[in-house]
């Protein structure tokens, strides 16, 4: 027979057993009942009844500890009590516990326990009942945010996360698509600010203005020399008429000045001649010497070599003029007996201007009508004054083909200031 089913004497004592074997039974079914009071070493509370005062003592799986006179609890107790009724997931609250009086420090029924322990043993019951609840039903999301995330059956965070992501990259993309949308923008603006206010770069075409530019020269024009015209703007777009001059930086185009300009029978091809004649000025060539206002322009010969050229070996000569404001210039003669050698006088119309070529024997300029050559040049047509030459290229050279930039390349030539 189990200590369950003893008969008990009117004081609560077991037949045939001393008091105090009785009292650790009763212990024993007490704290099972009775609330934590406050937490032990292990973190576990203490078992205490009203009436009924333990020796504090117990393991992890809340089994009573035996009085400090009696022996230790038999196995089959254990078995039949196993642990707290309060926390056990599969058994309500012990009946023994509760049906058994609860005595108190003197032995004497406490009538008082009688009524508490009921109590005590429902609520654990309810408290049992709502883990059990809370283990096998769904989660309830409280206010806190603290749902366990291994429980959503919706989109996990990661996934929705993911989403926002990948519309974040994709604003990203587009807004790294306008950003270089705008910087190829700003770039192109500066760069038409520059060539319109400030800069044009030419390549030289030819060999009219030999000995000064060369064929494969690449020489930059300031525009605010002159002042700007529509001619000034890409595609000359008819804007406004005459010249614009800027104070204290433009002025009048002087003689001796090497410039571009727009050819005037079509304004649009790009030309470059040594300005020798100013609006009223009168221009003649005799005897292979310019003359200009009926005076003979100084030459000195520098040099005389034979050329190889399409027509052959000639001679070239190469002189040095002084222009009647003093400014000297370097030329190139062919000799005498050419178309070029002697001419009408040229008188320049106002607001125009005469252009020779410094390869006099070799160049289309304002002394051939403007229907072959150059003619008289509007102002509005001059577009800036060569400044420098800032690269050079001897003839051969091409962009489509690399190994022709260093083996064609005039290095002599880089940045040379243009007279």
């Amino acid at each position: 027979m189990t200590d369950e089913h003893k008969p008990h004497d009117d004081n609560g004592h077991e037949a045939g057993q001393d008091h105090d074997a009785g009292q650790g039974h009763d212990d024993h079914a007490a704290r099972t009942a009775a609330p934590a009071t406050g937490p032990d070493e292990h973190g576990d509370a203490p078992i205490q009844v009203d009436g009924g005062q333990s020796d504090g003592g117990h393991d992890d799986h809340a089994v009573p500890a035996a009085h400090e006179d009696d022996a230790p609890a038999p196995a089959a107790a254990l078995e039949d009590h196993g642990p707290a009724a309060a926390v056990h997931e599969d058994h309500g609250p012990d009946a023994s516990a509760t049906e058994a009086p609860t005595r108190n420090a003197q032995g004497v029924d406490d009538p008082t326990a009688h009524d508490v322990l009921p109590v005590v043993a429902a609520g654990a019951a309810v408290a049992a009942a709502g883990v059990t609840a809370a283990s096998s039903g769904p989660p309830v999301w409280s206010d806190s945010g603290d749902a366990p995330f291994e429980d959503i059956n919706t989109t996990p965070v990661y996934g929705r996360s993911s989403g926002s992501k990948k519309r974040k990259s994709s604003g990203g993309s587009s807004n790294e698509g306008m950003e270089i949308f705008k910087t190829i923008f700003f770039a192109l603006l500066i760069a038409l600010v520059l060539r319109v206010l400030l800069f044009q770069p030419f390549t030289i075409p030819s060999a009219s203005m030999e000995p000064n530019l060369y064929e494969g020269d690449y020489i930059v024009v300031s525009k605010w020399s002159y002042g700007y015209s529509k001619h000034s703007i890409p595609f000359s777009p008819p804007l406004f008429n005459g010249r614009i001059s800027l104070p204290l930086v433009s002025h009048e185009p002087r003689r001796g000045d090497i410039a571009v300009f727009k050819l005037p029978r079509d304004n649009s091809t790009d030309y470059i001649k040594r300005l020798i004649g100013l609006p009223g000025d009168r221009i003649q060539m005799i005897d292979n010497v310019l003359f200009i206002n009926g005076t003979a322009v100084r030459d000195v010969e520098i040099s005389r070599q034979d050329v190889q050229n399409m027509y052959g070996t000639q001679m070239t000569i190469q002189m040095r003029e002084t222009l009647p404001e003093g400014r000297q210039i370097n030329v190139q003669d062919w000799g005498p007996g050419n178309i070029s050698d002697n001419t009408p006088v040229f008188e320049v119309p106002a607001g125009h201007y005469f252009m020779i070529g410094d390869n006099r024997d070799n160049s289309q300029d304002s002394r051939y009508d403007q229907s072959v050559g150059v003619g008289y040049v509007p102002a509005e047509n001059l577009i800036g004054k060569a400044e420098i030459i800032l690269f050079s290229w001897k003839p051969g050279a091409s962009f489509w083909n690399p190994i022709s930039w260093f083996t064609k390349v005039e290095l002599s030539r880089f940045f040379t200031r243009l007279e």
